[in-house]
């Protein structure tokens, strides 16, 4: 008897801890305009914590597996980005209307500077500037890295940042694993693929690495990629670009501590 009680109260506690904390389960909501609450299509909707996305269809609608307390982000060109986060709430509902705002949108001066061109290709040519990016390759690693000058301490710096504790570059791949590991998955996913290809902002990257987007310029800069890379790529590269520089992080750490031992 005794036994059947120990097990009827194990299976009520494990009822309740899945009660409390469900996983696999699904969402939906419905995305509107708060102004004029018409449906907002082809919002991208991120699950952080899983990243994997969804696309609101014409009616605004998505639908996707959550765990209760993922943060869900939520972006379209044009609104101010949001993150909810998923509640027990809202999986008892299942369903949900979130309301986006619309951003002011202002206009910015632009000067276009000019180079003087003569209209002859021989000599225009050599009026405009050129950035030229170097790469050091690492031994063991089939890809090189980019570095933005062509000073020859450039590389040393990098390992320098590595093994200094006091060091932006050190403390951030020491601190971030889990963080980083999101990095793999996101190209896994089609909706977040596709739209880290489309957008040049850095909001996703910043979100889910949990770093301010300034930092983002600061790491690739640690890991020696060029200032112009750095302006000009887009989302999908800024991610394979760290990420490329946190796997030659853990080589190159993995052979200091062997080194050490030795």
């Amino acid at each position: 008897m005794r036994y059947f009680t120990l097990l009827f109260l194990f299976l009520f506690s494990l009822s309740a801890l899945a009660q409390d904390n469900p996983t696999g389960q699904k969402v939906s909501g419905t995305i509107v305009n708060d102004n004029n609450l018409l449906p907002i299509a082809n919002a991208n909707v991120i699950n952080i914590n899983k990243v994997k996305g969804v696309v609101t269809n014409a009616s605004g609608y998505f639908e996707m597996e959550v765990s209760v307390s993922d943060t869900l982000h939520i972006s379209i060109l044009g609104y101010q980005s949001l993150r909810i986060r998923v509640t027990n709430d809202w999986l008892k509902n299942g369903t949900a209307k979130i309301l986006m705002t619309e951003k002011a949108i202002a206009l910015e001066e632009v000067i276009v500077k000019k180079y003087d061109l003569t209209g002859y290709l021989e000599v225009d040519s050599k009026l405009i500037p050129e950035k030229e990016n170097f790469r050091y390759s690492i031994s063991g690693l089939p890809q090189a890295y980019e570095a933005g000058e062509s000073s020859p301490n450039a590389f040393t710096r990098v390992l320098g940042s590595i093994f200094n504790p006091a060091d932006m570059l050190y403390n951030f791949f020491g601190n971030k694993p889990k963080e980083l590991k999101k990095l793999k998955q996101m190209k896994k996913d089609d909706t977040v693929r596709n739209l880290l290809e489309s957008k040049f902002d850095r909001e996703m990257i910043s979100v889910l690495l949990g770093v301010d987007k300034k930092e983002i310029a600061e790491i690739l800069q640690r890991c020696n990629y060029s200032e112009s890379f750095i302006q000009t790529a887009n989302d999908l590269q800024i991610m394979d670009a760290i990420s490329e520089c946190y796997e030659q992080y853990k080589v190159l750490t993995k052979k200091h501590e062997k080194y050490i031992k030795e």
